[in-house]
């Protein structure tokens, strides 16, 4: 899930190619990110005719594809490609202009002027104007508009079209991640004004501004782009992506063996074990790199299993984290204590982090009510059961859900594991509260009040991020302080106490933070590994010429 993925941040940290600022300094041979001879010394037969399409390995379908509307990786990965924001992230993770060419901050942070680009247009044709993004705004505070993002735009005291390309924001008080949450995607008004957002043609067949416009969806299967000719940062140079939906990721591999995917993300066992051959790596490049993301068991804390903080913490100290990394993950990830970006100014490291102790586990458990008989643990005659759902597909995690369940066992807890479909998953059961408990990753951002969306009680709502339902006033009271100052020392002073409080609360049991390892075809050029991985600039990556 993107948190964050927003979709603001996806054409950045995309599905297979985010970037831990924390630890790569580098695009360096195995040790930092590539892991291939270099290209043009491969030994490939070099043609002059040039490649156009490119395939893209998807483990899951996107769930709609108008902007903003979802919360899923899928989705945003796909929309990140149609649509643009006013502003958006850079290769390393720098916010830079977008629609808008340029911005002024005034009144201390409470006013911001957009003067938007003036050559660019809709993939129809249509003109972009400042009348568009005053209606996305409109959009997102519209009750009746399905977002999870609907927080941030509810801050804005005013928003009004100053001319045909200047838009400006007004706030009642500083908000500082305020020029940050206009990287949302800016939506066409002219064919969405007065639609009803959950029938409109546009879920299935979008208008955007971004470099590639839709050609096809062939739900379950495939999800076409097409390079945009108008794009106003000049058209990309691979001119169709082939989005290819393939639930299996030893599908995925075999077709991308055969020809069949050139860009995808290998599981642990792929990369250490299958794709080592010297013909696999004169066809292939491979990059390795910790991901921005975390991944995390989340409980439902209406379930009263779960309602009571010692029983949340019991269960923390019960999940071995390095036997998950060894097993699940043959070593390729970190432990996750939180959900800020590790080695930045705003993580702290210095909070609990609940190292495996069962003994611990059980002490916590007894006086909470809950005791072990005959191997059971049971409080009142009832046994501690409960399900785990995950996502369809990813390995990892099936293998991290079966060893908690070892783990579980080991203090007399019983679980289930119910693999689902993603988008079924995602709609009817995690933002319909259908859950007990989920194994889960999201994308972690620069910004870290990013972390509201999912800790926030102004959040559990329908189709909210904080799907756990978890509830805190003085966390709730805090990100609010942290907002309303441009001060970065106070900001860092809430947001430390803010992850000692989610630490001790433990909402989640933060597990690990994976490695990404994409692979693509080495005669695809123009690729650079910077902080935000080797995904963030798709349109400008373009074929050598080789042929296998």
């Amino acid at each position: 899930m993107i948190l964050k993925n927003k979709a603001k941040l996806i054409r950045v940290l995309s599905t297979f190619s985010a970037l831990c600022l924390s630890i790569i300094a580098s695009a360096t041979v195995l040790s930092g990110c590539r892991v291939y001879k270099e290209q043009g010394k491969t030994g490939i037969n070099v043609l002059k005719t040039l490649k156009n399409t490119l395939i893209i390995g998807l483990p899951a379908d996107a769930t709609n594809l108008i902007g903003n509307m979802a919360a899923d990786a899928p989705t945003a990965e796909i929309t990140s490609q149609i649509y643009d924001g006013l502003i958006r992230y850079n290769r390393n993770l720098k916010i830079v202009s977008d629609l808008a060419k340029s911005w002024k901050i005034s009144d201390g942070g409470k006013i911001i002027t957009f003067y938007l680009r003036r050559n660019v247009y809709w993939q129809n044709g249509q003109k972009f104007t400042a009348k568009d993004v005053l209606f996305t705004y409109r959009l997102m505070i519209n009750p009746k508009t399905p977002t999870p993002y609907a927080a941030e735009y509810l801050r804005v005291y005013k928003a009004k079209i100053i001319g045909k390309y200047i838009f400006r924001v007004v706030y009642k008080k500083p908000y500082a991640p305020a020029l940050s949450s206009w990287g949302l995607s800016i939506l066409p008004e002219k064919l969405l004004k007065g639609k009803n957002l959950m029938t409109t043609k546009l879920r299935s067949r979008p208008v955007g501004t971004g470099p590639y416009k839709f050609y096809k969806w062939i739900h379950g299967y495939e999800i076409i782009l097409e390079a945009n000719p108008h794009y106003f940062m000049g058209t990309p140079h691979i001119k169709r992506l082939i989005y290819r939906i393939v639930p299996d990721s030893s599908a995925m591999f075999l077709m991308l063996k055969s020809n069949g995917i050139d860009y995808m993300g290998l599981n642990p066992i792929q990369f250490k074990y299958e794709s080592d051959s010297k013909k696999f790596l004169s066809r292939y490049v491979k990059y390795i790199h910790p991901s921005l993301s975390f991944t995390f068991l989340g409980y439902n804390l209406l379930d009263p299993l779960f309602k009571s903080i010692k029983v949340r913490q019991a269960l923390s100290y019960a999940v071995n984290k390095k036997e998950i990394i060894k097993g699940a993950l043959l070593g390729l990830g970190m432990p996750s204590y939180g959900s800020f970006m590790p080695g930045t100014y705003f993580y702290n490291k210095n909070i609990k982090k609940y190292p495996y102790n069962p003994r611990k586990a059980l002490i916590l458990l007894n006086e909470k009510g809950w005791h072990l008989k005959d191997g059971i643990l049971k409080k009142n005659g009832a046994p501690f059961r409960f399900t785990i759902l995950t996502p369809q597909g990813n390995l990892e995690r099936l293998s991290a859900a079966e060893i908690m369940q070892q783990n579980f066992r080991k203090i007399g807890i019983k679980v289930d594991i119910r693999v689902m479909e993603w988008t079924s998953l995602i709609s009817e059961f995690i933002m319909k509260k259908r859950f007990q408990a989920v194994l889960l990753g999201f994308t972690i951002t620069p910004d870290p009040y990013d972390n509201a969306s999912i800790f926030m009680s102004s959040d559990i709502v329908p189709n909210g991020l904080n799907f756990t339902s978890f509830k805190d006033a003085e966390i709730d009271s805090l990100f609010r302080k942290a907002r309303s100052t441009f001060n970065l020392k106070k900001q860092r002073k809430y947001y430390f106490k803010i992850q000692r409080l989610i630490a001790r609360e433990a909402p989640y049991t933060f597990l690990y933070i994976p490695y990404a390892m994409p692979v693509v075809r080495a005669d695809i050029n123009g690729i650079k590994p910077a902080p935000a991985g080797i995904g963030y600039d798709i349109r400008n990556w373009y074929y050598t010429g080789f042929t296998y």
